[in-house]
């Protein structure tokens, strides 16, 4: 499909009213939610962009050792599960791509978790065959699947780390073992309907409302259990989580839950396995766009949003055109019905990862959009190149978000974009030595088959759950990496990570301009523009169009390194805590 000639985009005259830019309106103070401006970080020769200045640090001191990507991002990794608990940890899952500056080789390392083998299709049925609600199934032992983060560490620093795996874990445990300052993101997440389900069990109830009162910004908190565990870890590997006394405490935990006991075994935490997989990595324009495939939906459904895109002049028409808006809610939407339909765990079920990508398939779908009028969701899926000949039922279901991003870049050019997670915030609310457990059971369709039609995302013992975590690594026309990227949301990482690459490669904004920019988002239900932002302008034009839309607030965590020039660029998200910072 050729460029849409530009006088095609003119809109009916309700929605030509001037539009202002998407960025942030003016730079603002930090509020209680942690939220402010940042300034675009600069680096010569390496750099750290994370959810927290203390993990930030933890990756940068691995940096100025001579230490790897590989190496930053443990760390990194290390300190967030202390820090910022409520979103990811050593008792959840993680994807990460690793760029080789040497080979130029991306891979793909998927430490997603995995369902217990004694997990059945029906586990999160009630009796009459309907299925809980997702809030009550996420609490206790049923909601969580076997960790992968830990394993996941430990092969990253086996094929890529330069420093002691022992090293690694320095800053968390003096952190864990002296305290930390409790920052006003965790603070403001224990209060409200959320504390309740915390204070289910006696340990993390203890942990957070000490005394019997919440957390406050500015308190010193210590972990020395999560401390000891790290030191284990230090000392015996990654194997002392899957094996021995850790192991049988989080089985007893799981099992011993008195809100929904679970189902896991011993044997599912020493067969758990990292699978190094191939990057899903599409070309957009001049750019390589390389990202996580199944079980992920993120690399394959940003991509095709972009190769819907890329049959439209974007650059052209820039950031300021409401009708640049309207092509990427369209898009949006054509995209998320393919991913709804046709993506899970490619090892249990055939995905058509190559025909969802598929260029001639994609102009197809983007000469569905028409400019005077949007598809009205549910959008219905497309037929891509190498379906398969079972008819599948869509899995439309949305999950709350519980993430955090994470992107390096060493002073070789190594890079690593991970994205981390324990599913919904503080995970399934079970705390043991010292770290919470995920509830990423419940990322599974509690349902195994819709009118006779066998649900691609189902429950199967060993399966891993479809995920929208989306690390990103952007390639030049010369192959030299360009920009490392991610995001947490749920399944708004999608869109998050897809508006973001579109503003720098397409409208050449900074990164953190980019991350600045107000957010729109579209997973084929209604469009969510970001309350607080200039997006809120777009609600007349995009309602005169015949959408649905909703102004809200959209609480990404964007964490991003460009390379412009042969200089390091970072942009954090004024949206939480993080920062970007090199040297």
């Amino acid at each position: 499909m050729s460029h849409i000639p530009a006088f095609l985009f003119a809109l009916a005259a309700l929605a030509v009213s001037a539009v202002p830019p998407l960025a942030a309106q003016s730079p603002q103070p930090e509020d209680s939610t942690g939220r402010g401006a940042h300034a675009l970080a600069f680096a010569d020769r390496h750099m750290v962009a994370a959810a927290h200045p203390d993990a930030v640090e933890a990756g940068l001191a691995m940096l100025r050792r001579g230490g790897s990507a590989a190496d930053a991002a443990i760390a990194v990794q290390l300190v967030l599960g202390l820090v910022e608990p409520q979103s990811s940890g050593i008792g959840g899952g993680a994807f990460a791509l690793h760029l080789d500056a040497d080979t130029r080789a991306v891979t793909a390392y998927d430490g997603r978790e995995t369902a217990p083998l004694d997990a059945t299709h029906d586990m999160f049925l009630l009796t009459d065959g309907k299925p809980m609600p997702r809030g009550a199934a996420a609490t206790g032992g049923l909601a969580v699947g076997t960790p992968g983060t830990v394993a996941l560490l430990a092969r990253l620093h086996r094929e890529h780390g330069r420093l002691p795996w022992a090293e690694l874990f320095g800053p968390a445990i003096e952190l864990a073992r002296e305290g930390f300052t409790v920052g006003p993101r965790l603070a403001t997440m224990l209060a409200g309907r959320r504390a309740e389900r915390l204070k289910t069990f006696e340990t993390t109830r203890d942990y957070f409302f000490p005394g019997g009162a919440p957390l406050t910004a500015g308190t010193v908190q210590r972990n020395p259990a999560y401390a000891d565990t790290l030191s284990r870890l230090a000392r015996d590997g990654a194997a002392a989580f899957y094996e021995g006394p850790v192991a049988q405490d989080i089985v007893g935990a799981v099992r011993g839950a008195a809100t929904n006991p679970g189902v896991m075994r011993l044997e599912d935490l020493s067969g758990y396995r990292v699978v190094a997989r191939m990057p899903v990595c599409p070309v957009y324009r001049m750019y390589r766009i390389c990202g996580m495939g199944p079980p992920s939906s993120g690399g394959l459904t940003v991509g095709q949003i972009l190769g819907i895109l890329a049959n439209f002049d974007l650059p052209g028409m820039g950031r300021d055109d409401p009708q640049s808006w309207h092509l990427i809610n369209e898009a949006s939407k054509l995209a998320f019905a393919d991913r709804n339909r046709y993506i899970a765990d490619a090892d249990f079920v055939p995905v058509p990862a190559d025909g969802l990508l598929d260029r001639d398939y994609l102009a197809a779908r983007a000469a569905l959009i028409r400019q005077q009028t949007s598809i009205i969701p549910p959008v219905a899926p497309g037929r891509p190149p190498g379906i398969p000949r079972e008819p599948r039922a869509s899995d439309d279901s949305v999950r709350p978000p519980g993430t955090s991003h994470i992107s390096v870049v060493d002073g070789d050019g190594n890079a690593v974009s991970m994205t981390t997670t324990i599913e919904g915030a503080f995970g399934s609310q079970l705390m043991v030595r010292g770290f919470l457990l995920n509830n990423q059971m419940t990322d599974f369709n509690f349902v195994a088959e819709r009118d006779g039609r066998p649900v691609a995302n189902a429950i199967a013992p060993g399966k891993r759950p479809r995920s929208s975590m989306a690390p990103t690594l952007v390639f030049d026309r010369d192959g030299a990496l360009r920009l490392a990227v991610g995001s947490p949301g749920g399944s708004r990482i999608i869109g998050y990570v897809a508006k973001t690459l579109v503003a720098v490669l397409d409208w050449e904004m900074d990164i953190q301009a980019a991350i600045d920019m107000g957010h729109l988002v579209n997973r084929n239900r209604f469009t969510d523009l970001e309350d607080g932002t200039g997006a809120e302008d777009l609600k007349a034009p995009l309602e005169a169009l015949g959408n649905r839309v909703k102004v809200r607030d959209l609480n990404s965590g964007l964490h991003g390194i460009e390379i412009v020039d042969g200089r390091l660029r970072g942009g954090a998200d004024p949206r939480r805590e993080g920062v970007a910072r090199g040297d």
